[in-house]
């Protein structure tokens, strides 16, 4: 089987409309070949990674589609289907409209799937870095129930509320960020600059300097090789622990369970994992998705290894013939509110709306919990950078008072 090669195109068809994008095939003349047969004429057709048109790669980045990105694709995606657009057509727009490379890259090969006589879950399945799971199962079912504008309408709706949800939470968390990013950078100033100063200035005064202020002046002195040493253990240290809680569920559960249980956090967290929990299964049912596929996605939707070990119990206890709201209380996790919720929707057989109501419901209180977040934490931050101030320069002055008693000595 020849190796197949990436090309850079750009095209017009029949309409007059142009595209480009990328294709692979074996060579320059198959590539246009499958251009032709999609109704395309090639403008212009060039082999990618040559000269100027390299496409630098770095391993880690790049790679993974962001969610605000996301979130506009799939609500121009629903607007243009509902609308009476075909599929192709729509996918060729927002392939050249779109401003992420890597979602741009991935929704060409889509297309291109689709034109080839894919469905448009399968396309879309190759492509789980771009494309999140919970998306793939609700445009499965929208396939399968003849829906599929509806659908993406709510799919739509949801990454914009997940958008929405994660903008507050970083709004919160930006200040004590930037107080603590300035208070390293005071520290280090500090150290770099007025230590050597106040340790030539103790030299010529003579006496014997305090453990803490000989403390300071010897990391002054040790700067060039603690600060970057410090970064690379932090660096290194963040890098391996993210890569051991993706390999290893166990240790992912746990340091979830430990984020649950963190003093002003850890209710924030519960909040927010309630509202994602609620709202995807609410969705998924509501298009349509099995049951039981339907817990699969959420426990893996919903960013809480606890609430996806949680979701394999209930889908055994579900398979058993038990009812939801019954496996979710063994849990504790779950607020008797929401599995309170969820029996009444079982009963009246409207789940998905109950659902609806309890992420509403959490949206709300973690809204509420992010502006009493940001409340709380200011003054708290304020304390601990006057207090690092104060300490260095009691710190830089404390040799002050004994030089004196030696002096009135």
């Amino acid at each position: 089987m020849p190796t197949l090669k990436t090309f850079q195109y750009n095209t017009i068809d029949a309409d007059g409309r142009k595209s480009k994008g990328t294709i692979e095939a074996a060579n320059e003349a198959a590539a246009s070949n499958l251009l032709r047969s999609r109704g395309e004429m090639p403008l212009e057709l060039t082999a990618a990674g040559q000269g100027l048109n390299r496409e630098i790669s770095i391993p880690g980045l790049g790679s993974r589609v962001k969610l605000n990105d996301l979130a506009v694709f799939a609500r121009q995606f629903a607007t243009m289907t509902a609308s009476g657009m075909s599929l192709l057509r729509s996918l060729a727009i927002l392939e050249e409209q779109t401003t992420s490379p890597a979602l741009k890259r991935a929704v060409g090969e889509v297309r291109t799937d689709v034109s080839g006589g894919a469905s448009l879950s399968a396309a879309m399945a190759k492509h789980d870095r771009a494309f999140p799971r919970l998306m793939i199962a609700m445009i499965r079912a929208g396939e399968t129930g003849g829906m599929i504008d509806r659908a993406l309408e709510q799919i739509a709706d949801s990454l914009e509320k997940d958008s929405a949800l994660r903008g507050k939470i970083k709004s919160a968390l930006t200040y004590p960020a930037i107080v603590l990013a300035f208070t390293f950078v005071l520290i280090a100033a500090v150290l770099i600059f007025i230590v050597p100063i106040f340790e030539q200035m103790f030299k010529n005064l003579g006496g014997e300097l305090p453990a803490i202020t000989q403390a300071m002046v010897d990391a002054s002195h040790n700067m060039w090789w603690i600060g970057p040493l410090v970064v690379i253990i932090v660096g290194g240290g963040t890098a391996v622990f993210k890569q051991r809680l993706r390999q290893d569920e166990e240790l992912r559960e746990a340091f979830d369970r430990f984020k649950l249980r963190l003093p002003v956090f850890g209710s924030l967290f519960r909040k927010m994992a309630m509202s994602r929990f609620s709202r995807n299964l609410g969705l998924l049912l509501n298009v349509g998705v099995p049951v039981m596929q339907a817990l699969s996605v959420v426990g893996e939707t919903t960013g809480n290894a606890v609430i996806n070990a949680a979701m394999r119990d209930v889908q055994a206890a579900v398979r058993e013939g038990q009812p939801m709201s019954s496996a979710l209380r063994r849990h504790k996790i779950f607020p008797e509110m929401v599995t309170q919720m969820i029996e009444v929707g079982e009963e009246s057989g409207q789940i998905s709306q109950m659902l609806d109501k309890v992420a509403d419901f959490y949206d709300r209180e973690v809204d509420s919990a992010a502006e009493s977040l940001t409340a709380s934490i200011e003054p708290i931050m304020v304390l601990v950078m006057g207090a690092v101030v104060g300490g260095m320069v009691v710190c830089l002055y404390l040799p002050m008072f004994t030089i004196y008693q030696n002096i009135q000595g």
